[in-house]
């Protein structure tokens, strides 16, 4: 029998303060305690009290949400009445509240001190209530509520029978609702649905749903429970052959338990770290012996056994005796052995000082890896090495979970047990080559480990215990800078070791390398013996590097060719000499790098900084007929080429200074070639070379070949600071220069330079271009402004097929 749906009516709108619930659905008919304890809602609950206690109670869409507003609060609620309050101790409240009507929000008018709200009551009409179908309904919700309650423990029988006496169905609906466990979105709905069948419908929905859940959950539990009997008869046997070994004799495996436990408390961990041991020991005799779990709690404890808890070196403070060790393993770094003895001076006169976090950059080769091999030495630690170079996963760093198959613990706590002592000199080499994947970002779990305030409770995920780290002397290298994030950067104290020069290198050769190389290569009886200018020879002809270890593997190259001729009695020089090193190195690998010396115009020195030190760079500019080009080759970076453009505009808005008619540059096209074209080349350091070298080309007069020049330019004609001086000047001294043209705000990296080098060269800071160009020009070319306004020069034009720079 069919009948027809009437909308809800709606009673007229009143305002109402407005308590958000948190993950509960208030019903008409339900009463229920609620804890009040926002500031708002008791606000609103203190109001209703002293206005006939009504108020309007509605979800939160999101039960995180400490101070929603209207979006997020659902607009369907339940108007109810405040029967008890009850003023806790803290201020709280617990009230018990009956809902009373469905009501629908249109909105808040109010939101301090509490939440006001305009609602109406919805009474629903629904289908007539006493047909068929509504009837049918209602013994199908009884009979699903029924089986319900047997499958759901917390529904207590004695407060829910009154529900099978219900007739009318929107009371029964809404009476079932108040009873059902039901997420607070599923209540919602039901609450949001008016007509009294299309509830009934959904709630019978609900109903089967949750039966046949529980139905899985009982059939599961029992399972579980018949697993835990068999777990629990497993015990029994196991406890009964532990008796049965005891009387036949074979305790082996009791006495390597006690043993086990022996060491635990003999290891001298906190008082956590060894009950957690103790936990995991107790654990492990319970479990059979060749068991999976077993193998793995065993290894897990051997772990925590072996690693040092208390064990530490003592510390060598006596300053003298540290700088005689630096001076025997390394020639020169006279900055980082200072910042070494410092450390001592300061570790002697407070021994809770924490150590710092060093990071020694520089090129490949200048000895940051057997510095740290030094420093360890000098202290008289333990030294380890991480190499760090290509690691991606966080996981190599703060070890692997136990339930992994295969788990180990991260690098840090795999080299403190190799170590053996709490205190010893850990290396992490590379640090500036890691990368991050998809399983973390290694560089992230460093900041942990390298930081003093956080490293004495560093966690791996494999102890799960707290390791201090605290007394570990942390020395990271890398080649770069820019690669480590500032984080991590932030929290290491930089050194930065720049390149050899000749000299350094000779000394480095003559008293470290070529006595290493005799003695692995069985030549300390032969009296060999490698003249100085050998090894110049090697290194000048050899070698292009910043370090040493390129030097060192020819040296180990002659060696060989030497220990054959000992070994088939040939004649050899017990004092190699350059030609003996030609004959046993085969040709030069390169030439002497040295400042050209012809007097061309467009042609100029400057100065380039690379990842293996400095060189000096040439910059060649030719002027040829065209239409205003400006061509760069030499493979430029696109900051390089910026730079050629700033320093064309500079040269064009001086043109009248220069001589240069105003348009000059329309009817020509400038090249700008810079040589060892395969070789990337970029940065802006060589802006006061680019427009030395096209004065130079325009005005025909050549630029100085004993000058060097490096330094940014600006369209005004400033000349800007620049980065790895120190490195360029030395590229320079080996080429012979005679003056270096620096910018004046790079003054105080001169202190960094060696007296030998600041005896040979003069250095001229310079702040502007026209500086600059009276300098470096082999004559000068400005143009008094009279003349200028008289005369107009024609711009020089090179003719095609003519060298480079010749007009």
């Amino acid at each position: 029998m069919a009948y027809d749906k009437k909308p809800a009516a709606h009673k007229g709108r009143k305002k109402y303060p407005l308590l958000p619930l948190r993950d509960i659905v208030m019903f008409p008919g339900m009463a229920t305690p609620l804890f009040v304890g926002r500031p708002k809602s008791i606000a609103a609950v203190e109001y209703a009290i002293k206005n006939k206690n009504i108020l309007l109670l509605a979800t939160q869409k999101s039960a995180g949400t400490e101070d929603p507003a209207e979006s997020d609060i659902y607009n369907t609620g339940c108007v109810g009445e405040i029967i008890q309050v009850f003023r806790m101790p803290d201020s709280t409240l617990k009230i018990m509240v009956e809902g009373l009507s469905r009501a629908k929000m249109h909105g808040i008018v109010s939101i301090d001190p509490f939440l006001l709200a305009e609602a109406e009551t919805i009474i629903p009409t629904g289908r007539k209530a006493g047909g068929a179908e509504l009837e049918a309904l209602s013994r199908r919700l009884k009979t699903l509520f029924e089986k319900y309650m047997r499958f759901e423990p917390r529904i207590q029988p004695e407060n829910a029978f009154g529900i099978f006496e219900i007739k009318n169905a929107e009371e029964l609906s809404d009476s079932v609702m108040g009873h059902l466990v039901l997420d607070a979105a599923d209540r919602q709905t039901v609450l949001e649905t008016i007509p009294v069948d299309d509830r009934l419908e959904r709630i019978i929905g609900l109903l089967e749903k949750e039966i046949e859940i529980l139905k899985i959950e009982k059939r599961v539990k029992g399972r579980v429970k018949k697993q835990m009997d068999k777990s629990q008869k497993e015990y029994y046997l196991q406890e009964q052959i532990k008796a049965i070994h005891k009387e036949l004799g074979n305790a082996d495996l009791r006495s390597e338990m006690k043993e086990l436990k022996e060491k635990i408390l003999k290891a001298g961990m906190p008082e956590s770290t060894e009950a957690r041991a103790v936990r995991e020991l107790e654990k492990l005799e319970q479990m059979p012996p060749l068991s999976a779990e077993g193998t793995i709690v065993r290894n897990y404890l051997d772990w925590l056994i072996d690693l040092p808890w208390k064990t530490r070196t003592r510390d060598r403070l006596d300053t003298k005796i540290a700088q005689k060790i630096l001076n025997e393993d390394h020639y020169g770094l006279d900055e980082i052995k200072e910042r070494i003895l410092e450390y001592l001076a300061v570790k002697k006169l407070a021994r809770d000082s924490r150590g710092p976090i060093l990071c020694l950059a520089g090129p490949p080769g200048v000895g940051k890896t057997s510095l740290g091999k030094s420093i360890a030495r000098t202290l008289g630690r333990k030294f380890v090495r991480v190499s760090l170079g290509g690691v991606r996963d966080e996981a190599e760093i703060r070890g692997h979970r136990r339930t992994y198959i295969g788990a180990l613990p991260g690098r840090i706590i795999q080299s403190m047990k190799k170590a053996g002592t709490v205190n010893p000199v850990m290396m992490l080499d590379e640090v500036d080559k890691m990368s991050m994947d998809f399983r973390g970002d290694p560089s992230s779990a460093l900041l942990e480990v390298l930081d003093p305030e956080q490293n004495n409770g560093f966690s791996d995920h494999y102890l799960e215990v707290d390791y201090d780290l605290s007394n570990v002397l942390f020395i990271t290298t890398a080649n770069m800078l820019h690669p480590i994030p500032k984080p991590l950067l932030d929290r290491m104290e930089v050194l930065e070791i720049s390149g050899y020069t000749e000299q350094e290198k000779l000394g480095i050769a003559k008293n470290f390398l070529a006595p290493k190389q005799l003695k692995a290569h069985g030549l300390s009886d032969s009296r060999l013996e490698f003249q100085d200018k050998a090894l110049l020879k090697i290194i000048q002809n050899y070698t292009r590097e910043a370090g040493v270890r390129s030097l060192e593997r020819n040296i180990a190259a002659a060696c060989r060719k030497v220990a054959r001729q000992v070994v088939e009695k040939q004649k050899y020089n017990i004092s190699p000499t350059p030609a003996d090193i030609v004959k046993y190195l085969g040709p030069e690998k390169y030439r002497l790098e040295k400042a050209e010396r012809h007097k061309e115009t467009g042609f100029a020195v400057g100065m380039a900084w690379t990842q293996v030190g400095g060189v000096i760079m040439h910059v060649e500019v030719s002027v040829l007929p065209g239409k205003g080009k400006l061509i760069l080759t030499g493979k430029l970076g696109e900051v390089m080429r910026e730079s050629a453009q700033a320093a064309l505009s500079y040269i064009r808005s001086r043109a009248e200074r220069f001589g240069l008619e105003k348009e000059f540059y329309a009817k020509s096209d400038i090249h700008i070639h810079l040589p060892e074209g395969a070789v990337p080349k970029d940065g802006p350091s060589a802006g006061i070379t680019m427009v030395s070298a096209m004065v130079s080309a325009f005005c025909k007069v050549p630029v100085r070949h004993d000058v060097a020049m490096t330094g940014e330019v600006t369209l005004r004609g400033r000349v800007l600071q620049i980065g790895g001086l120190k490195e360029k000047i030395l590229a320079a001294h080996r080429a012979g220069i005679k003056e270096i043209i620096f910018p004046a705000e790079n003054k105080q990296d001169l202190e960094k330079i060696q007296q030998t080098v600041l005896d040979k060269i003069k250095f001229t800071p310079v702040e502007t271009m026209d500086e600059v160009l009276k300098i470096c020009m082999s004559r000068s070319v400005f143009v008094d402004k009279q003349k200028a306004v008289s005369k107009k020069a024609k711009p020089a034009v090179q003719h095609p097929g003519s060298p480079p720079g010749m007009n």
